[in-house]
């Protein structure tokens, strides 16, 4: 969806920080954009990007969704599938994703933090950003142990 190149940085209660990459089933340039578009007008049923409805409606993103994101006080990167493999390549853990994800980067290390069947199960943008709170909190509590939201039910 969006192009807006920003980077996501949380910081968390110990000093360190949660980077994210939001990577949206949908790749860049005018003429896609607005293929998905006219794809959202005409047949939303099949549109294959959960992630792009969950952000955004038909021309920008959501406005639950921009305040939310500047109340969290975080930088955002978002990236179109194309973007993202052009950027990380496909190798290593990263290998094999379906799109749409969100990843967690951590010393130039990337991983899958929610896939994209966790994405499709959402229905509201609500939905996206309590799953956000919920592990901002969860690290924030000092709890280390791997997330468990690739099958977490939304």
């Amino acid at each position: 969806m969006p192009d807006n190149g920003v980077n996501c940085v949380f910081r968390l209660a110990d000093g360190a920080f949660m980077n994210l990459i939001f990577v949206y089933n949908a790749d860049s340039g005018v003429f896609n954009i607005l293929s998905d578009i006219a794809h959202k007008l005409f047949s939303p049923g099949t549109y294959e990007c959960n992630l792009c409805n969950l952000t955004h409606g038909y021309f920008q993103a959501r406005e639950e969704w921009t305040t939310f994101l500047n109340d969290l006080d975080a930088d955002i990167e978002f990236l179109h599938r194309d973007e993202f493999v052009k950027q990380h390549g496909t190798k290593g853990s990263i290998e094999g994703v379906e799109f749409p994800a969100i990843f967690v980067k951590d010393n130039e290390q990337i991983r899958l933090w929610i896939d994209k069947s966790v994405i499709n199960k959402m229905s509201s943008t609500d939905d996206l950003m309590e799953m956000i709170r919920a592990a901002l909190l969860r690290k924030q509590s000092g709890e280390h142990e791997a997330d468990e939201f690739l099958s977490m039910p939304v």
